[in-house]
């Protein structure tokens, strides 16, 4: 089954073009479906990227997914033009009497500050904890993963000595996990990040079991009793190109930066990166969303506490 997103949305066009099974608002109107509603809170600054990533993950699915976008209404978006913003995304205001069977709370460029100095931190915590009765699931991306950890249980954030950037190789510390069904002993993930949770602190919190890790990037997925909050350190969404755009802007800019770890062949950056995770980034999206939205979702949205 298809993603059902806005017609004229940017990422319509591009995901056709890759044969992702995309369905129109005009068109899903005719079907006689409940189909899953899925929120994303995109705090990327590029979103029409991000977009484009979530969306090619979420609709390669046999699940009919509508896909609904939420910005803060306490920052506005400087890298995303103001009519895209107004066209296609929703304020917290306008969604909170809703119920979503999933949600999704991208990465922020914002890692290296407190939370508290975030601007719109204290909207994001609202968010977060309407999300406990109003969403099924809610999927923690980077940033947001951190945020999340921190918000519902107190986890820190650390400064790493150097960015964590590139693809690492990772393996399963709970095997029995429906989140991981069918993934290889090993895997991997892009990474890209100037902070950590360490696994002591998260060990400490008895709601949480870590699923998966990378002896270099650290804990890379943990969740919940039943997926309630699945929070994923990495960028699994990331397309081929990502890292090499960033690894470019930065050294373009005189600012430091090493070259992505594991990403171009023979470490020679004139070369195009071999993409290593994107059959782990489609498995990964697939089970959340049918274990643990699908599968324990109620028929009846309204049903959702």
């Amino acid at each position: 089954m298809p993603i059902k997103i806005p017609n004229r949305l940017p990422a319509t066009t591009t995901l056709l073009e890759e044969n992702i099974f995309v369905m129109t608002e005009t068109r899903a109107i005719t079907q006689d479906i409940r189909p899953l509603r899925v929120l994303m809170l995109n705090l990327m600054p590029q979103k029409i990227v991000t977009e484009t990533q979530i969306a090619r993950l979420i609709g390669n699915t046999p699940l009919q997914v509508e896909l609904e976008l939420l910005q803060t209404a306490t920052h506005k978006s400087t890298h995303t033009s103001g009519d895209h913003m107004l066209a296609f995304y929703k304020t917290f205001d306008q969604v909170r009497d809703k119920r979503y069977d999933g949600m999704i709370i991208t990465g922020a460029p914002v890692e290296q500050m407190p939370f508290e100095e975030v601007d719109y931190w204290q909207e994001l915590c609202e968010i977060m904890e309407w999300s406990k009765t109003h969403v099924t699931s809610t999927f923690h991306i980077c940033w947001g993963a951190q945020a999340g950890l921190y918000y519902h249980y107190g986890v820190p954030k650390y400064p790493l000595d150097k960015k964590l950037f590139g693809v690492y190789e990772h393996s399963l510390d709970y095997k029995r996990s429906i989140l991981f069904r069918g993934f290889d002993d090993t895997f991997k993930v892009p990474h890209s990040r100037h902070t950590t949770c360490h696994r002591e602190d998260i060990e400490k919190v008895p709601e949480i079991r870590i699923l998966a890790s990378s002896p270099e990037a650290g804990v890379f997925a943990c969740m919940t009793e039943r997926g309630r909050q699945v929070f994923i350190t990495g960028h699994s969404e990331y397309d081929a190109d990502t890292l090499k755009k960033e690894y470019l802007r930065d050294k373009n800019a005189g600012l430091p930066i090493e070259l992505p770890k594991n990403y171009f062949p023979n470490d020679d950056e004139t070369c195009e990166p071999i993409v290593s995770w994107r059959s782990c980034a489609n498995l990964l999206y697939s089970n959340w969303l049918n274990y643990l939205v699908y599968q324990t979702t109620p028929y009846n949205i309204e049903e959702i506490q």
